[in-house]
């Protein structure tokens, strides 16, 4: 398919800074790939001093998947295609001793992070699980804004700011002890290297000489500052992005970064993709007339090509029960009649906790769905295991991983021997693994505990060794037999099916570790273990609900996580006063973050959309009138059919409609 005279303009354009306004479904994807190939092609440039960066894995591999189609692989070699994470943990391998961290050093998901705040804060928070939550979530925004525990404490006003940046601190010294990184770290120890270092900074200019950004709308402070560091002030940058599709303020996003970019870089061109080549005219006219009531610094229309096609669908059930089963029907009846897959269709909501009673009518209906950020491949117990096996493999002073594995399978190794190396520990200043080996551990632990715990520990440090020296794709095959994980897998499973899938995800992590191991088309060099586990490790935490399935499936999902997806068919539920736009958000005047979720869902469906609410809802025991959503007054009237506005059906549309179905019959059983 040949670009549009706009995103010729946004691939051909690279004497500049250039912010390319992506409309929803305008083909933004086409123009990163195009302009990586007229970068590489056209413009003299070298694919390894080009980077593409983005938020998702599965973004970053559908990026590359796409450039391998336009490039030789000759001319895509070195190429940086990946998510801002990744691209900051590679700027952390590379000058790791200048930033004061050891060789070999840990990557703490959320479950880790968890584990040490709930820890370090006993006395101060006393376990309570929302707080613990809130003082997370408080860290993580910390480090996206770029602020220290000393700029946090200085700027404490209330007795919970002090006490949470008390905590944070604490946190920062405990993790530097353990020579581990967080999620967030990823970002901001990069982006202050880059800023405090020159020469460091020097060097990844020179080697990124053009930086793409996609999704740019969703970038935080530090991930902004980041880019401008990376690019300096050639500003050879394109920054792909959608102000319309900004939905992430909560994970910090902020949206005013398209507007900074302009005050950044006075000579930025602006180009516009406005024609939309997924969704009827009907649905994009929808879109525009609601999201024209939100303030725009960048004006921007989409149209489309594609007809009318019918028009949006309001249904109004009795309550919550009845809306799931009328979706449900109408779908069966909208398949039946249409001849389409279950995979063309998408339940679409605002909050996690509706999903249930769709499932339920689903499930009662046989008819196949999957839910979109269900348990990830990562979250598994026996994937968790293993993991934490390798990282205890590669790092032995990662504690947590240590007192993961101590005694999984069981090897006699109980809590009260735990509890005391955990003390001596402590008090030597030294990791669980390195205090088994010391010769005072004997004045605090003895007998069978002792032995099996040194046991272990020698054990893992031959292991580690051997895979340091030899043949590290062996080493991983021997650490699955040596512990007969497969046995403690069968004797602790609830069924002899549940321990083969159980079995089955250890050999598909087997099998991505040895694909690592021996390296991808991108990248040739033969990779260690331990870059290997520390990429699985961001691999995981990034990949929390993505799934690759093209399997045939209903589709259901929250609005947030059907960004970037399009469907033939959408459901958007629960259209209410409450939900949609959630009563949070009425609660805190940011109603135009709820309108651009729900200008997101609209332009997620190509062909047919339907809303559904409800005359009464149950919350929370209470039985309740909901308001229809405002979103659905602002929509155009003539665009809509209120099922509740219709009149009866004459005599002769029934017979009609009753012709229809029979013709459908027999075309079917023709088949």
């Amino acid at each position: 398919m040949k670009l549009n005279p706009r995103q010729n303009e946004a691939v051909n354009y690279v004497s500049g800074p250039c912010l390319v306004l992506a409309g929803a479904g305008s083909g933004k994807t086409r123009v990163i790939t195009n302009k990586i190939a007229y970068l590489v092609q056209e413009c003299g440039y070298k694919a390894r001093n080009i980077a593409a960066v983005t938020f998702t894995n599965k973004a970053a591999r559908e990026m590359k998947e796409r450039v391998a189609q336009t490039l030789s692989k000759q001319e895509a070699r070195g190429l940086m295609v990946s998510t801002f994470h990744s691209l900051g943990l590679d700027i952390i391998r590379r000058e790791y001793k200048i930033l004061g961290l050891k060789a070999g050093f840990s990557l703490f998901d959320d479950q880790d992070q968890m584990a040490l705040l709930k820890e370090l804060t006993e006395k101060q928070l006393e376990g309570d699980k929302d707080l613990l939550r809130q003082l997370m979530s408080a860290i993580s925004n910390w480090k996206n804004d770029m602020l220290s525990a000393q700029q946090v404490k200085g700027a404490a006003q209330s007795e919970q700011d002090q006490l949470f940046a008390q905590c944070y601190q604490l946190y920062q010294t405990q993790m530097k002890a353990y020579n581990a990184l967080d999620f967030d770290d990823l970002i901001s120890l990069p982006v202050l290297l880059l800023k405090t270092n020159q020469q460091v900074r020097e060097h990844w200019q020179r080697k990124i000489r053009y930086l793409l950004v996609d999704e740019y709308q969703d970038t935080n402070t530090s991930q902004y500052e980041m880019v401008k560091l990376l690019v300096g002030e050639r500003g050879r940058l394109t920054v792909v992005g959608d102000d319309d599709q900004s939905i992430y303020s909560w994970r910090g996003a902020r949206p005013k970064n398209l507007v900074l970019l302009s005050d950044d870089y006075p000579n930025l061109r602006v180009v516009k993709l406005e024609q939309n080549y997924r969704s009827t005219s009907r649905i994009l006219r929808a879109a525009n007339i609601l999201i024209a009531n939100n303030p725009h610094v960048f004006e921007k229309k989409l149209f489309s090509e594609i007809p009318d096609g019918e028009k949006i669908k309001v249904i109004t059930a009795k309550n919550e029960d009845h809306e799931a089963e009328r979706v449900i029907g109408e779908m069966i009846a909208h398949r039946f009649m249409n001849r389409t897959n279950h995979k063309n269709y998408a339940i679409l909501y605002r909050g996690n906790h509706q999903s249930r009673l769709f499932e339920r009518a689903l499930m009662q209906n046989r008819i196949p769905y999957k839910i979109s950020g269900g348990t990830s491949f990562f979250a598994r117990a026996e994937i968790k295991d293993i993991m934490a096996y390798l990282r205890l493999l590669t790092n032995q002073d990662d504690d947590n991983a240590f007192l993961r594995v101590v005694n999984t399978p069981r090897r006699e190794i109980g809590p009260t021997t735990l509890e005391k190396l955990g003390s001596y520990a402590n008090m030597r200043g030294k990791s669980l693994f390195e205090a088994s080996f010391e010769m005072g551990l004997e004045q605090t632990l003895s007998g069978r505990g002792l032995d099996a715990l040194r046991r272990f520990t020698k054990w893992i440090v031959i292991l580690s060794e051997n895979a340091e020296r030899g043949d590290s794709v062996d080493a991983v095959r021997s650490l699955v037999r040596d512990i007969n994980y497969e046995d403690w897998i069968y004797e602790t499973s609830t069924s002899a099916k549940a321990a083969e899938m159980r079995m089955k995800n250890v050999s598909e992590l087997y099998k991505w570790i040895v694909a690592d191991l021996e390296g991808d088309n991108y990248d040739k060099e033969v990779k260690s273990l331990k870059e290997v586990v520390l990429r699985l490790t961001l691999r995981d935490m990034m990949e929390r609900g993505e799934d690759d399935e093209d399997a045939d499936q209903v589709q259901l999902m929250t609005l947030h996580a059907s960004k970037g997806l399009e469907f033939p068919y959408v459901y958007l539920v629960g259209a209410e006063e409450g939900i949609l736009p959630h009563q949070n958000s009425i609660d805190e005047d940011n109603i135009e973050e709820e309108r651009r979720l729900t200008y997101v869902g609209i332009t997620r469906a190509q062909k047919e959309l339907t809303f559904t609410l409800c005359k009464e809802r149950r919350q929370y025991g209470e039985l309740f009138k909901p308001e229809p959503s405002r979103f659905l007054e602002e929509l155009p009237h003539d665009d809509l059919d209120w099922e509740s506005q219709k009149k009866p059906q004459s005599k002769e549309e029934r017979m009609e409609k009753g012709q229809a179905h029979i013709a459908n019959l027999r075309a079917m059983f023709k088949k």
